[in-house]
């Protein structure tokens, strides 16, 4: 009761909120568009046009790439012909550039090497999009990892206070709006897919399936054998971010021990040879000296 009642008031105030910003002051200035917003959508209108001509057509090929927005939270349809679009302009824009490049400071240079180096400014212009694509869900992943513990300990509070576990993932999702928008995104498509209709267990396996992440998957399964045996979920949950806190906590210790190892190049590179000039250097110039002297 004091839940529904809470989504009644908050349905309220945004409906006062949506009204307020629908009725614009007659003494407020109107807004001023700079032009970028339009220019960002022609841009993306000639990319998605290019790209509906070379995307790919097997039903593999376009799955795996579905897949790969979804994990990195780009839900719009066209995406794949923005991206094959993008990879053939940046493709033609590196080429060109190391052309002009060419033309104005190594006119010198042969067409065995110049037309070699196109071909490797087109390639890593054409692979930029993918690289870009694959940072963007190694962030989210990371995001969603490093959240994840603390939204179990909201979730178990909640489960405890008496709420169901749907409406202690959608409160966790609205908590976790502004600290962690990442997760919050993904726990509210869990919720909108089951208000949709969908099974429970099937909306957490679309959670873990979008996220990759191994610790989601071992939630997901975890809450699945919960509701399937009726068991503690409270407690499934209590435990399930204890372990994960502690894997948070080794993944700390692992990238410490790595620490040394990767901080040996740089040594090697910038520091030993500013300490090699400092010791080295006077005892040198001495010994130039003297034998300029000789």
């Amino acid at each position: 009761m004091l839940y529904r009642r809470e989504q009644v008031r908050r349905r309220r105030i945004h409906e006062k909120i949506t009204r307020g910003e629908r009725e614009v002051p007659s003494g407020s200035s109107p807004r001023v568009d700079d032009g970028s917003e339009g220019l960002r959508d022609r841009v993306i209108n000639f990319w998605e046009r290019v790209g509906a001509k070379v995307k790919p057509e097997k039903p593999e090929e376009i799955r795996e790439y579905q897949l790969r927005f979804l994990r990195a939270g780009i839900r719009r349809h066209n995406a794949l012909a923005i991206l094959m679009g993008a990879k053939c302009f940046l493709a033609l824009v590196f080429a060109a550039a190391f052309l002009a490049v060419k033309v104005w400071f190594f006119p010198i240079l042969g067409k065995l090497v110049t037309t070699l180096f196109a071909l490797v400014s087109a390639l890593l212009g054409f692979y930029l999009p993918s690289i870009w694509l694959r940072l963007r869900i190694s962030r989210r992943q990371e995001a969603v990892r490093k959240g994840l513990a603390d939204a179990l300990d909201l979730m178990v509070v909640c489960v405890e206070a008496g709420m169901g576990l749907d409406a202690a993932i959608f409160r966790v999702a609205e908590e976790f709006r502004l600290t962690n928008p990442v997760l919050s995104e993904e726990l509210k498509l869990v919720n909108l897919e089951m208000r949709a209709g969908k099974l429970r267990r099937d909306a957490l396996k679309n959670l873990a399936l979008r996220t990759d992440l191994e610790d989601v998957s071992t939630l997901v399964a975890l809450l699945i054998q919960t509701e399937r045996f009726g068991t503690s979920i409270a407690q499934a949950l209590r435990v399930q971010s204890d372990a994960f806190r502690t894997k948070r906590f080794q993944r700390a210790e692992e990238k410490a021990a790595k620490l040394t190892v990767k901080l040996v190049l740089p040594l090697i590179l910038f520091i030993f040879p500013a300490l090699f000039v400092v010791i080295v250097g006077p005892a040198l110039v001495k010994v130039l000296r003297m034998f300029v002297l000789k």
